[in-house]
């Protein structure tokens, strides 16, 4: 991989702090700490299956709103940057795409690959071939794990996914893969794509129920 080392990123930088400001977006899901995700057969003990698979999906959660996913699914049609999930630099707004607008894309800056970058205080340009913002319907900042998760299965919303669709969606796509292999400077959520996508199939075996 070529490290990036044109003044045309430096002056995107410059211009992006000038518009975006400082302020950190937050979220009142809960925000991963580090460590493996706990296995479909720790919950084996919880004997009632609605109880099992809120608890499930609780678990899940630690990776859906992770800053890796969680900048992704913005409150607004801006995406976030950063494990304190401060407005993107530049400031970008998706307009009716999920590409960005017109000139400035996300594939201006963010290639089919991680990048290095040689002299600045970031590390790595994220790139993956899918990049793109989420939809506005599946935004997830600002809510609880309760509503995230009402979210994800309301067909209505999350692109008329079946719970098959979404099993395989979490397990299998590139993007969501990209969180676990996200380049230097930034943390991955905890265990792996295919430890998140079995609880995602746990929790839609024992009835997809949402925490409160």
């Amino acid at each position: 991989m070529r490290p990036l080392t044109t003044l045309s990123f430096a002056a995107l930088i410059a211009f992006g702090t000038t518009l975006a400001g400082t302020g950190a977006i937050k979220t009142y899901a809960e925000t991963a700490t580090d460590g493996a995700l706990k296995t479909v057969a720790d919950f084996e003990t919880i004997p009632d299956k609605a109880a099992r698979s809120k608890a499930i999906f609780e678990e899940a959660s630690r990776v859906m709103t992770h800053p890796r996913c969680i900048n992704c699914h913005p409150a607004t049609r801006s995406p976030t940057q950063g494990e304190d999930m401060h407005p993107h630099v530049p400031l970008m707004i998706a307009a009716k795409t999920s590409h960005g607008p017109a000139g400035l894309a996300c594939a201006t800056c963010h290639g089919a690959e991680n990048r290095p970058i040689v002299g600045s205080k970031l590390k790595s340009i994220p790139g993956n071939a899918h990049w793109q913002l989420a939809p506005a319907s599946m935004a997830w900042q600002g809510l609880t794990v309760g509503q995230i998760c009402e979210q994800v299965k309301d067909t209505s919303r999350n692109g008329n996914r079946s719970h098959a669709d979404l099993i395989r969606h979490m397990g299998e796509d590139h993007l969501v893969g990209w969180a676990w292999h996200p380049g230097d400077g930034r943390t991955a959520p905890p265990g792996s794509q295919e430890a998140f996508a079995a609880l995602i199939a746990a929790w839609v075996d024992t009835g997809a129920e949402c925490p409160s």
